[in-house]
């Protein structure tokens, strides 16, 4: 019987890898070698008969480098009918049964020539991929899944997408994806608390609107309730914009007065609540409504509320109120992060606006003064006589950003602000405010 083969231990253990994509690229490398070495032939086994043994030529010793070897001619004609003939070929070496017997050729006398094995450049370039660095899924999920193209929302696009079932989806178009960036800045997660002041020289402009319009889209695009607080000396409306009269009125009626009088013994969310009205997820702090004290709010009892505040929100609004030199105004301003600065399209807005980030500057201010955020509301929906790009032009050059308010039924009649009523104009520009408004903070 022919002796059993040789078991093949040539094989290495694999090497650990960081993924199973990666040790199934090396598996596959591993059995394509198998392949390719099963295909050389092996020694011809010690039980084959000997005459067989005998047709095969022996193999002659290798000779020393630099010997040489008399090559008997070769007949003109080769003896292609001779059994057991071997044609010589330039390269290799050559066998021939006839008398006269062994000629040679090529470099290397008695070398057979071995045939390169099949698939060898593929399987370099298998072992290749197998230690380049290769991404799964839980490194690096999106290169296993497709990604989704968003849902269009209105429009042509919408409607497509609608007819189809999904099946076409051309994606958003550029109005929605620049709403989309818009709430992706105002949703952008917070490192600590931040405090924003809206303040006016002139009353009557839409600041305190400007404070809910954006207070209730803050709580609409971010994850975390934002907290306006109404820091107004002169009888704030801020609750009732934000709630409704009727339904500010059969709430208890608690203040910022109420607040401090039992800071002390706030010491969690849930107390705080009790001090506080809420407008769906906007968290509101009513101002005091008594004429003999509304103006008793010192900036030190100011700060005190805004270093309360700050243990809970990552966001505050604070409606100051008309002028810059009432009591609280120097804590406003102290532990304010950025500024809102409310205007109108009367040219005494305009200039009364300018006058207020002029005096920032040379009181101390200056970085809130330039990195201020202007909003003009057209409040009153003035003539066509007021040159509007005049005033924008104005002011413009003197604050980081200026946002213009359109004329809206839903702020202009001074009563409850939502949503849901202000036009699309007025909605995106509350959006455009409370988006730069985040990014004061980052």
């Amino acid at each position: 019987m022919p002796a059993a083969a040789t078991p093949n231990n040539s094989r290495t253990a694999p090497a650990r890898r960081n993924s199973w994509a990666e040790a199934a690229a090396v598996a596959d490398a591993q059995a394509e070698a198998d392949t390719a070495s099963d295909a050389v032939p092996s020694p011809m086994p010690a039980s084959v008969p000997a005459s067989a043994r005998a047709s095969v030529p022996a193999q002659p010793a290798a000779q020393p480098a630099g010997s040489r070897r008399a090559v008997p001619a070769e007949p003109s004609t080769p003896p292609s009918n001779v059994a057991g003939h071997v044609s010589v070929q330039e390269g290799t070496a050559g066998v021939d049964s006839a008398p006269g017997g062994l000629q040679e050729s090529g470099p290397a006398a008695g070398s057979a020539a071995v045939p390169p094995k099949r698939g060898a450049k593929r399987q370099a370039a298998k072992l290749a991929a197998a230690d380049a660095p290769i991404s799964d899924f839980i490194t690096s999920p999106g290169s296993f899944v497709r990604q989704q193209k968003p849902r269009p929302r209105g429009g042509f696009r919408g409607a497509l997408y609608a007819m189809t079932g999904g099946a076409i989806n051309l994606g958003p178009g550029p109005r929605q994806r620049e709403e989309d960036e818009l709430g992706r800045r105002i949703s952008r997660q917070l490192q600590g608390s931040y405090n924003t002041a809206v303040l006016s020289l002139k009353g009557g402009i839409g600041k305190t609107s400007t404070t809910v319009g954006v207070g209730l889209t803050l709580a609409e695009y971010r994850g975390d309730a934002p907290c306006a607080i109404d820091a107004n000396p002169d009888s704030g409306d801020l609750v009732e914009r934000a709630l409704g009269e009727g339904i500010y009125q059969q709430a208890s009626p608690r203040t910022i007065t109420d607040l401090l009088k039992n800071i002390e013994s706030v010491d969690s969310l849930t107390a705080l609540a009790r001090y506080m009205h809420h407008a769906g997820r906007l968290h509101l702090i009513a101002g005091e409504q008594d004429p003999e004290v509304s103006d008793s709010l010192t900036a030190e009892e100011y700060l005190r509320i805004r270093k309360l505040i700050s243990g809970y929100y990552s966001v505050a609004l604070t409606d100051c109120g008309t002028g810059v030199t009432h009591n609280a105004m120097s804590g406003i301003l102290q532990s304010a992060d950025n500024l809102v600065i409310a205007a109108g399209y009367a040219v005494s807005g305009a200039k009364r606006a300018r006058s207020t980030l002029q005096w920032l500057a040379s009181h101390g201010y200056e970085d809130l003064a330039r990195n201020a955020i202007v909003v003009i509301t057209d409040k009153d929906e003035v003539s066509s006589r007021v040159d509007k790009d005049a005033i924008e032009e104005h002011l413009a050059g003197i604050c980081r950003q200026l946002i213009a308010v359109p004329h809206d039924r839903g702020v202009a009649d001074g009563d409850l602000v939502t949503l849901d009523v202000l036009r699309p104009e007025t909605r995106r520009a509350y959006k455009e405010i409370a988006a730069a408004i985040v990014d004061g903070y980052v």
